[in-house]
């Protein structure tokens, strides 16, 4: 079953729901290769490299624009060539379906 996350929304999240289960954030992870479940089961992580640091601060221009436009806002940590996203729902503690969400259109540039 697809879930075509790229035609999805981040949805606002406050809290008061519970992270996604393991079994439930492998089905996610199908739809946004690279990305790998970290922490325990918290949090989704993947590392792009690039020629060198003007390509990878050009990357993560267009990451910030989609996590802006999402609401959703990634960890970033940028290693001259090499960019770090990491994403999990604070209000949760956790694996949403926002972070499955942000990730693929991260994956989409």
């Amino acid at each position: 079953m697809k879930l075509n996350l790229l035609n999805k929304k981040c949805a606002p999240c406050e809290g008061g729901v519970n992270p996604l289960s393991s079994a439930e954030a492998e089905k996610y992870l199908a739809e946004t290769p690279g990305w790998e479940i970290v922490s325990g089961g918290k949090k989704i992580k993947k590392e792009f490299k690039f020629k060198n640091f003007k390509e990878a601060m050009s990357f993560v221009d267009k990451a910030a624009n989609i996590a802006e436009n999402e609401g959703h806002h990634p960890d970033i940590h940028i290693f001259y060539s090499k960019v770090l996203i990491e994403f999990w729902t604070h209000s949760i503690g956790g694996l949403s379906e926002n972070d499955f969400i942000a990730a693929a259109k991260i994956n989409a540039i």
